[in-house]
Formats: structure tokens, C-alpha cells, sequence
């Protein structure tokens, strides 16, 4: 036999043995292929299942968030749980993306088994470790889904209880507003009487100071009297008013004797008013001081509010001691911030130190 066709024998019979050989390779390769379809395949309509679960999940705790107001502290554990599905749910995305990026990586490398005949069994070992990997990935990934399922579950029974929930607070809801309207009747009929008493109290509060006006008004005639006709000595409204100059030296709180006398005769009259006055009415003279604008300010007056107080309670104690009695009396002292006259002269800076008596309610 000639060498030319010697080597002919020998390459055909080496021919069928690489085409078993990439006959095998490209079965494994459709084999893993099909695996690796398969597994999308599965994966896909899981995760398609699982979104609307999830979807129908979320509206219905959108429902019942908007139908219950759910406390806070129920809410916060619902998202959370939302939550952790959705981060499940992407992690399951990012799993998918990867296994089909590793899937088209599988892809160029069958078409490049073609140029490199001599790596078609480190190629074929390669494959068969890539796809016992994807297994049990798959294996993993299962085992996620079926660990959601369970979350899906526990997040039904807890729309449930929710559900369970709701019924009892409307049952409560519905004894509560009988209870309400039952109180709704007993506050209109309290504010009816209140109502009532008010009026009634008003009437009589207007007796009292109309009786008390009356006697307010003998009260200053006799006063005038006993003081005599001076120009200086005023009836402002329901006030006597006096000015302090006849009662008061210049930045002082002692009473001049003159001013003693005065308030003798004040306070027999005020002893007469008050014998009349029945003792249903409950009142009071009160005697306010008042200062001009020019401010004072000496050890024992640091202001005009202190200087004001003193001729007040000076007017007051001396009352006392004539024998007024002293839950009749108060004493008050408002500085220069309530002047009746604004201007700077010194008629104007007169006529605001004064003192003021009024007759009035306790």
C-alpha cells in the first residue's frame, strides 16, 4: 500500500472520533442551554406571580390603610414587611440579569469551541462546573421564593386580624356615638339651664349696680359737700377725682395736716353712705394714685410707681384709723401711665397727680 494512501486510512479513521467528540460537546452545550432556558423560564413566571401578589398585596394594605387609619405603630411593621418583599423582589431582578448575562458569556464561548479544537474537554469540565453552579444558584433561588411565599402568608394573616380589627372598632365606634348622642342631650339641656342662670344673673348683677350707682351718686354729693366747692375737685365719670397737691407735698407720701382734715370729713361721710347701703352689695372704695410725667427717683421712691402706691395707701391707712373698715378700702398705684392730660404745661402736669376714689363692686 502506497504512503499517499496510508495516510488517508489514518485521517479517516480519526475523522469519526472528532465528530463524536463535537457531536458530545455540542449536546453538553444544548444541555446547558436548555437548563439555563428552563431556569429563566421558571424564574420568569415566579417572579411574574410574585409582582402581582405583590401588587394585590400593596392595594389591598392601601385599602385598609385608608379605610382604618391604622395606628402607627401596625403601618410602620406593614411597610416594613412591603419593604423587605420589594428588596427581595429586586434582589430576585439583579439575580435574573446576572444569570442571563452569565448565559450570553456561555454563548461566546460555544461559538469560539470552533477555532480551538484542543480545549474542547477543558471547555466541556468548564461547563459542567458552570452548571452545577447555576444549580444550585437555582437551588438558592427557590429557596428565596418559597421564603417570601411564607412572607406573603404571614402578610395575609395579618390583613386578617386587621380585618378582625376593624369590625371590633366599628361595633366600639357604634356604642361610642350612642353614648355621644346621649351626652349631646344632657350638655343641651345643662347649657339651656346655664343659659338661664346666666341671665338671671345678669339681671341681678344689674340691679346691684344700678342700686350701688345710687348710692355712688349720694356719695359723691355728700363728698363734695364735705370737701366744699372747689374748682380742683372733680366728678369724672363713676370717679371723685382730687388733686394730690392739696393732700401731698412735692415728692412726698406724708398726708399734710390739712389734707387730714379733708379726709376726716371723707371718711365720716363714707360712714354714712355705707350705713345705708344694704349689705347685699358687696363694695368697695377703691383709691388710685397717679403721677405727672416727670420722673422721680430717691431711696424711698425708686419711681413713680412707688411714689403713686405710697399716697394711695397712705389715704387708705388713714381711713382705717377713722374707722372705715378695711375690706371696704384697696389700694392702688398707677405712676404717670394713665395721665388725663397730655401736655407739658404745668396746669397739665397739676391735673395729672391726682387721686381718685370710686365707689364700686368688689
Amino acid at each position: 500500500m502506497s504512503t499517499l494512501a496510508r495516510r488517508q486510512r489514518r485521517s479517516a479513521d480519526i475523522w469519526p472520533g472528532f465528530v463524536d467528540a463535537l457531536t458530545s460537546l455540542i449536546m453538553v452545550m444544548i444541555f446547558v442551554l436548555l437548563i439555563f432556558a428552563i431556569g429563566q423560564f421558571a424564574l420568569s413566571d415566579t417572579l411574574a406571580g410574585k409582582n402581582q401578589a405583590l401588587d394585590a398585596l400593596n392595594a389591598r394594605v392601601a385599602e385598609l390603610a385608608r379605610n382604618l387609619s391604622l395606628s402607627e405603630s401596625d403601618k410602620r411593621a406593614l411597610d416594613q414587611r412591603v419593604a423587605e418583599l420589594s428588596a427581595s423582589l429586586g434582589s430576585s431582578q439583579s439575580e435574573r440579569e446576572r444569570l442571563g448575562s452569565e448565559l450570553a458569556a456561555a454563548t461566546d464561548q460555544a461559538r469560539l469551541l470552533g477555532n480551538d479544537i484542543a480545549a474542547l474537554q477543558e471547555l466541556k469540565r468548564q461547563l459542567e462546573a458552570e452548571a452545577a453552579r447555576l444549580s444550585s444558584q437555582l437551588d438558592s433561588t427557590q429557596s428565596d421564593l418559597v421564603k417570601q411565599t411564607e412572607l406573603g402568608n404571614a402578610a395575609t394573616a395579618q390583613v386578617e386580624l386587621l380585618n378582625r380589627q376593624l369590625s371590633a372598632l366599628r361595633e366600639q365606634l357604634a356604642r361610642v356615638e350612642g353614648a355621644l348622642g346621649i351626652a349631646n342631650k344632657d350638655i343641651a339641656a345643662k347649657d339651656a339651664r346655664i343659659a338661664d342662670l346666666g341671665t338671671q344673673l345678669n339681671l341681678a348683677l344689674a340691679n346691684r349696680v344700678g342700686e350701688l350707682e345710687r348710692y355712688r351718686s349720694e356719695f359723691f354729693g355728700r363728698l363734695r359737700e364735705a370737701l366744699g366747692a372747689r374748682s380742683d375737685v372733680q366728678v369724672v365719670g363713676d370717679r371723685f377725682v382730687l388733686p394730690t397737691d392739696i393732700l401731698f407735698d412735692s415728692g412726698s407720701a406724708e398726708l399734710t395736716p390739712s389734707a387730714m382734715q379733708g379726709l376726716e370729713s371723707l371718711a365720716a361721710t363714707v360712714r354714712e353712705v355705707s350705713a345705708e347701703i344694704p349689705s347685699s352689695i358687696d363694695w368697695v372704695l377703691r383709691v388710685d394714685g397717679h403721677t405727672d410725667k416727670r420722673a422721680i427717683h430717691t431711696e424711698r421712691f425708686p419711681s413713680n410707681w412707688e411714689l403713686s402706691s405710697a399716697r394711695a395707701l397712705a389715704i387708705v391707712k388713714y381711713l382705717v384709723v377713722q374707722g372705715i373698715p378695711a375690706h371696704r378700702l384697696s389700694a392702688n398705684g398707677f405712676g404717670q401711665f394713665q395721665p388725663i392730660d397730655n401736655g407739658d404745661s404745668p396746669a397739665a402736669l397739676a391735673r395729672n397727680r391726682r387721686i381718685e376714689l370710686q365707689l364700686t363692686n368688689r
